[in-house]
């Protein structure tokens, strides 16, 4: 693939769980503004921020000035954005892979670390 094929790539690493709506809502507004731009979006949760990855554990989180996560995160899925969610972090919440969204992947160190080697920029919230 040449230099002019290659579509830009960020990652965002999240940290953050329901515990703290507007660190949490973040992500997905980045994910979201990259993906209208044609820029290819990791989300990549660790920490407590696993739990938003179950179904339904989101629905009821809102930050101030910002869409329901909700809705950040349904728009996230449907235009292209992936999902990884840290193996360790949801078998330590009890979490398996049968709770997740639909487009949320599982994955351990050696992906995350592909993710950000691959990327032209890594955020983290």
């Amino acid at each position: 693939m040449s230099d002019e094929e290659k579509t830009e790539k960020i990652v965002i690493i999240a940290t953050h769980g329901n515990e703290d709506p507007e660190r949490s809502s973040l992500p997905y507004v980045v994910g979201n503004a990259a993906l209208a731009m044609d820029v290819e979006a990791v989300i990549i949760l660790q920490g407590t921020a696993v739990t938003l990855a179950k179904e339904g554990c989101y629905e009821h989180v809102f930050a101030a000035g910002l869409p329901p996560l909700k809705e950040l995160i349904e728009d996230f899925i449907e235009l292209g954005g992936k999902i990884l969610v840290c193996t360790p972090c949801i078998k330590e919440r009890q979490i398996t892979t049968d709770m997740l969204v639909k487009s949320a992947k599982p994955v351990a160190s050696g992906r995350v670390v592909t993710e950000i080697l691959e990327a032209d920029a890594v955020l983290n919230y």
